[in-house]
């Protein structure tokens, strides 16, 4: 909690005189990101940030700023923790290694993929990333197209984490449609509902085949978008459009 001396006609004790270490914004965004990893990007307050650093929600706007900029450095910060893949790997491959590890980062600090989804991180959080990949796209022929294709990537990686996070919040409502659409897996007259039942029926089933079955969705969405890039560079060298 803030340090004071409330009601003694004192004046508050400085964090140093109070034992606590000195604040910075560094130590104010890692507490606001390790309450994101608990809680969800949008499930804290600057109160409640504020209580975490035992200071007070003046000293977080002195340091950072009001809560969309705290967020900001948040996003930032878990941009950050991406690891990128070897540059000497092919295009395809290389991008597959990096959205599975954006999944994984990105689920550790559930929000962010939504937030990166509508806003994408700052220029400075997204240089050393995009450089890379759009610079591996390049390479690989996609010339004027290899921003789209880079923007298509990882759009649609985030999206898809972010419609996990949101599903996570709706556990409940979630169960409730699995179990409906199972009903109607014997449906001769459906044969499309009857498809789906039998897999929301397996789902219910197998709870090793559920807890992933949006990891493999995740891994379906992606590998399907570059099996079409990879369509799309064919044509691009058939045309000889790759050079510009």
């Amino acid at each position: 909690m803030p340090t004071s001396s409330s009601g003694t006609g004192q004046r508050p004790r400085s964090r140093a005189a109070a034992g606590l270490p000195a604040l910075t914004a560094d130590r104010i965004i890692d507490a606001a990101t390790a309450l994101t990893a608990e809680r969800g990007l949008d499930n804290w307050t600057l109160r409640e940030l504020a209580r975490a650093v035992e200071a007070y929600p003046a000293v977080i706007y002195h340091h950072v700023g009001d809560r969309d900029a705290v967020v900001n450095a948040v996003v930032d910060r878990v941009v950050g923790l991406l690891e990128l893949p070897a540059g000497d790997l092919p295009w395809q491959d290389w991008f597959t290694e990096l959205l599975a590890s954006l999944r994984a980062v990105l689920r550790t600090y559930p929000g962010c993929a939504r937030r990166l989804a509508l806003f994408g991180p700052s220029v400075q959080a997204a240089t050393r990333s995009i450089d890379a990949g759009v610079g591996v796209l390049l390479k690989a022929g996609f010339g004027r197209e290899s921003v789209l294709a880079y923007n298509l990537l990882l759009m649609t990686a985030c999206q898809f984490v972010a419609m996990e996070d949101d599903r996570d919040g709706a556990l409940a409502l979630r169960i409730d449609n699995t179990e409906e659409y199972a009903t109607y897996r014997e449906r001769a007259d459906l044969p499309g509902m009857a498809e789906l039942g039998a897999a929301m029926h397996d789902l219910m089933g197998d709870p090793h085949l559920a807890a992933g079955y949006y990891a493999q969705l995740y891994d379906y969405a992606v590998e399907r978008c570059l099996d079409g890039l990879a369509c799309r560079l064919r044509e691009l060298g058939e045309s000889g459009l790759t050079a510009t």
